[in-house]
């Protein structure tokens, strides 16, 4: 196993700042929800529980998942803060994908935010993701798209991480209705003042069967 996808890798990103994250949703995923009735949801690789916190606010009862657990001890604080009736609908739980835990079934969404991993391990989670996905619900893949290899905005120089959304759907079988399949570009900023155009690959398909 490469050490980036440890739990020992993770938590050490963490502790190198006092927040990793902005703080605000995934805009992919806000677009992508927003008009969905709420439900039962798993965010994977929940972080530091933006995603997580958005989708309580909007009545989704959610389960983050994640590897750190310095990552899921500020969504827990950061948790804290929110009113009561949206704090009780999160639940949080150190899960390691790798090791092919024990997860809830008959989801209304899997969310899952920029996930990189090589294949074959890719390949495999995301099929259990998907498996964990009810009848009518939806299934939400967002990454990085390869070409943000090439836009100068400091992605890992590893292009087995990266993967475009028809490559995901791909995985899927006929039960699935794909809704998206594309990669969205957007203006994001470097750290020395220049702005570069990114995509970002979104694949949202819902199970029909």
């Amino acid at each position: 196993m490469q050490v980036e996808y440890t739990q020992e890798f993770w938590d050490e990103r963490y502790r190198q700042r006092p927040r990793i994250w902005s703080g605000k949703p995934n805009r992919q995923l806000v677009a992508g929800v927003a008009d969905l009735p709420p439900g039962r949801a798993l965010d994977v690789g929940c972080g530091e529980g933006a995603d997580a916190a958005w989708l309580a606010s909007r009545a989704w009862n959610v389960l983050g998942i994640d590897v750190s657990d310095v990552a899921l001890a500020r969504a827990r604080a950061h948790a804290e803060e929110l009113d009561p009736p949206v704090r009780d609908r999160l639940e949080w739980r150190h899960v390691d994908l790798l090791s092919a835990p024990d997860l809830p079934n008959g989801l209304d969404l899997v969310s899952i935010q920029f996930m990189h991993l090589p294949d074959p391990d890719r390949s495999r989670i995301f099929r259990s993701l998907a498996a964990l996905v009810g009848v009518g619900g939806t299934l939400l893949i967002v990454a990085h798209d390869p070409s943000d290899l090439h836009s100068g905005i400091g992605r890992p120089p590893q292009p087995e991480l990266f993967y475009t959304p028809q490559q995901i759907a791909e995985l899927l079988d006929d039960a699935w209705d794909i809704r998206v399949c594309e990669s969205r570009p957007r203006t994001e900023r470097t750290g020395d003042g220049r702005d570069v155009t990114i995509s970002d690959a979104v694949l949202q398909a819902v199970r029909i069967r």
